[in-house]
Parts: structure tokens; sequence; C-alpha cells
């Protein structure tokens, strides 16, 4: 089974950028960086969602964030589906981070159970069928809005939304040109999706 073993963010400072994320979220071996000055602006078409217990550590993890750097983009509140909050690292990076449980059971502690990452993509469908051919397994798919991957205990799983949705999800406007900044790296090889992610041999 295809899984993503970890992250690459391009960014222009990687000294900065990775004692941000050291000092954020401590994602060890999850999210790398390297330097990029590639021209990149607006939404860059993709989220981390940082996946919690509950709400204590949403509210650690993002007070840590902003405190690191961080731009809010969403403040944290209760929703239907759980708690959760949206900010941007000061590399451009957007990460929501989400309990699914809107009561505290313990302690908060600073444990990312979960690190997804979410692609806006221009056709759900086509992207859907596309990562399929690379080897990648469905485990949930709604249409044209939604596809979840089956990736069981990696380090990194997948969704794919339509970028509209993506973005209204982080709070901000879909527009955006250039680069992603983003490299992904798995088994399943290296290619560049429809809609220009470029993934690479782990």
């Amino acid at each position: 089974m295809v899984s993503i073993e970890s992250l690459v963010l391009e960014v222009p400072d990687p000294s900065s950028a990775e004692a941000f994320y050291v000092d954020a979220f401590d994602l060890g071996d999850r999210v790398h960086v390297r330097a990029s000055d590639a021209p990149s602006t607006g939404f860059r078409g993709f989220t981390l969602s940082l996946v919690v217990a509950q709400p204590s550590t949403v509210d650690l993890l993002v007070a840590g964030a902003l405190d690191a750097g961080a731009t809010e983009l969403k403040p944290v509140k209760k929703s239907l589906w759980g708690y959760g909050g949206v900010v941007q690292a000061p590399d451009g990076t957007i990460c929501t981070l989400a309990a699914s449980s809107k009561k505290d059971t313990g302690v908060a502690d600073r444990k990312i159970d979960d690190v997804v990452l979410q692609l806006g993509v221009e056709d759900v469908k086509t992207s859907k069928q596309f990562y399929a051919d690379q080897g990648l397994t469905v485990a949930k798919s709604f249409g044209r809005k939604y596809v979840e991957f089956d990736m069981p205990g990696a380090p990194v799983t997948l969704t794919l939304l339509g970028r509209s949705a993506l973005a209204k999800t982080a709070g901000v406007s879909p527009d955006g040109t250039g680069s992603h900044r983003l490299t992904i790296r798995s088994q399943a090889g290296a290619f560049i999706d429809p809609d220009g992610f470029t993934w690479e041999a782990a």
C-alpha cells in the first residue's frame, strides 16, 4: 500500500522555518524544509491538517504557533465536527489544527495524532483517478467534493478537496499562482500530478 513518508516545504529561509516547525508543532521527520526562491503568490493549494485529541491541545498548539511567529487566519472555536482553528506559518504554509472531541478528557499536551496533507485540486474526480493509477487506495469518496486515501499508520495521510472549498476552509482567497513550494515523498516514486504537485521517491 502506497503511503506518504514525509513532506518537504520549500522556503526562503530554511533555518528559521525549521526552528518554527520545531517550536510550534515538533513534527519530527514528518515535515522537512529546504531552500527555494521559486515565485509563489496567494493560496498555494494545500494545507497541513494537524489532528489532536482534545480542545485544550488545539489551544496549546495554536498559542505556541502564534508565539513562534504564525499569523491567525481563523480563531479557534467549536463547530459541528469538533474544535479547531487555522494559522499561517511565517513561510506561508497554512496549518489547520483540529480536535475531533469538543470536550477535554485529560491534561493538555503537544501530541499531534495525525498529519493530513489536504490538496486543493481543480477536478477532484480527475485527481482521484490519477492517484488511483499511481497505486493509492481510496478509503472514502464523496463525488467531486472529497477523497480520502487509505494510509493507516502512515506518517502523513492524504485527502483531496476542490481548491475553492479548501481555501474557504482555510479562510483565504483561492487565488494564487506559481510554485506550490511543496514536495511529497513516498514509495509511489517521482511524478507530477494534474495540479502540479510534485512527488519524489522516499
